[in-house]
């Protein structure tokens, strides 16, 4: 295949391509998560969430050889900067002082969804390098700022450099499942084949939490006693949980838990980016990929949590493992309770891993408070095209002392581990 053959089409849906062709491009990649899927992207896209009405016009990079996808992205040419989580809002203020458009600009990114993971769907390496240079051609030939692909994985960042595109690291904070005699020091976000090469959970090891009370063990003491007592707050204020996946989780539920995240958001003065509609679609489409708990009292629920459940077999680098990987993603509460958050949304969902063998947590953007539960901080990147030569260099610049920055916090938050410096004592997982 040469670069020759290669066809570059601009697609203005997501329904212009093939589902199947598309999750087929998916399950290739090095790190998939269900927010790539078609179903996920197209609900995005017929609940009205991703449209241009709402500042996200779909504008589909694909590469095709002779009838065959080769190549694709999400592309969305945006007017404003909401529901990225990678912030641009000073660069976008940098450009009006200079009386230079920074908007309309493109991302290629899952909307309202700052999860790490593929964005530059590819047969091979060459192939997604050829699909950077496409999206940045586009963008010049349309006259759009720049261009920025957002939390994108290992593979994407690599083919980005090959394009010359900035980067820009952030933090996030993830749980993996594993024994803590493997160190906990903070790393860069693992393909989905990594675990097993380091002799991680998912490649016979054993060495997987067994319990929750495990999991506590391994804690320094002040962390196990703060989980503990924010637990039994909980539980002494009346509240028992229970779960439901996929097609367990009934329309009623659903419903529950929009009202839960609706009011959430309207509590915080704003309106929510998803949808009802868009839920039901996937409660219809992708009902595997969702767990939901749910808080009751009294026989009542009044708060729930939806958690996001990813197992592909990636079959790249010749990995083939199915890596089973969980998503903190939605929250709400129709009454206040003293640590009721933290239960739903951390120790319910973990403990829930932990017993059903999940190799990773992921808690979303930021949130130091979550090393307190044991989420890892993990850096995150994304890479960033600016058409106006004198702005690239700014930004260059900017990137550089941010990027210290960034080290420098990681470096402090690897000191403060909440893990036991000595495995002395503890159980065996």
């Amino acid at each position: 295949m040469t670069e020759a053959a290669i066809i570059a089409r601009v697609l203005t849906s997501p329904l212009e391509v093939d589902a199947s062709d598309w999750n087929a491009l998916l399950a290739h990649q090095s790190h998939p998560t269900p927010f790539m899927r078609h179903e996920y992207l197209v609900a995005l896209h017929e609940s009205g969430c991703a449209t241009p009405r709402t500042g996200w016009m779909p504008r589909f990079m694909t590469l095709w050889d002779g009838n065959t996808l080769v190549a694709a992205c999400p592309l969305y040419v945006k007017s404003h900067s909401y529901g990225e989580y990678v912030f641009d809002w000073a660069w976008a203020s940098a450009y009006e002082q200079h009386g230079v458009a920074y908007y309309p600009k493109a991302v290629v990114a899952v909307p309202f969804t700052p999860v790490p993971g593929s964005r530059l769907l590819a047969r091979d390496a060459d192939t997604r390098a050829l699909l950077v240079k496409a999206v940045c051609q586009w963008c010049e030939d349309e006259n759009v700022s720049s261009a920025h692909v957002l939390f994108a994985s290992e593979a994407d960042v690599q083919a980005c450099c090959q394009q010359q595109l900035m980067l820009r690291h952030t933090v996030q904070f993830h749980w993996k499942n594993v024994a803590p005699t493997l160190g906990t020091g903070v790393s860069s976000l693992p393909p989905e084949g990594a675990l097993a090469a380091l002799g991680r959970p998912g490649s016979g090891s054993g060495l997987r939490f067994s319990s929750f009370d495990t999991f506590l063990a391994s804690l320094t003491q002040d962390k196990r006693k703060k989980i503990r007592q924010e637990r039994r707050r909980v539980a002494d204020a009346g509240v028992r949980f229970r779960w439901a996946r996929s097609r367990d989780i009934s329309p009623h539920d659903w419903d529950f838990f929009y009202r839960c995240y609706e009011r959430t958001y309207l509590e915080h003065g704003n309106p929510p980016y998803l949808t009802r509609d868009f839920f039901s679609r996937m409660a219809q489409h992708m009902p595997d990929a969702w767990l939901l708990f749910v808080a009751e009292r009294d026989g009542q629920p009044i708060a729930s949590s939806l958690i996001a459940i990813s197992a592909f077999e990636s079959s790249a680098g010749g990995q083939n493992e199915h890596q089973l990987v969980a998503y903190g993603r939605y929250w709400g509460a129709l009454e206040r309770v003293d640590c009721l958050h933290f239960e739903a949304c951390y120790y319910q969902p973990l403990q829930w891993c932990i017993e059903h063998g999940v190799q990773r947590f992921e808690g979303g953007a930021q949130g130091e408070h979550k090393m307190a539960r044991a989420l890892l901080p993990v850096q995150a990147t994304s890479a960033h095209w600016l058409a106006h030569p004198a702005f690239a260099e700014a930004v260059e610049r900017f990137l550089e002392r941010e990027d210290a920055g960034v080290a420098a916090y990681l470096e402090e938050l690897e000191g403060r581990t909440p893990f036991r410096t000595s495995t002395q004592g503890v159980p065996n997982p």
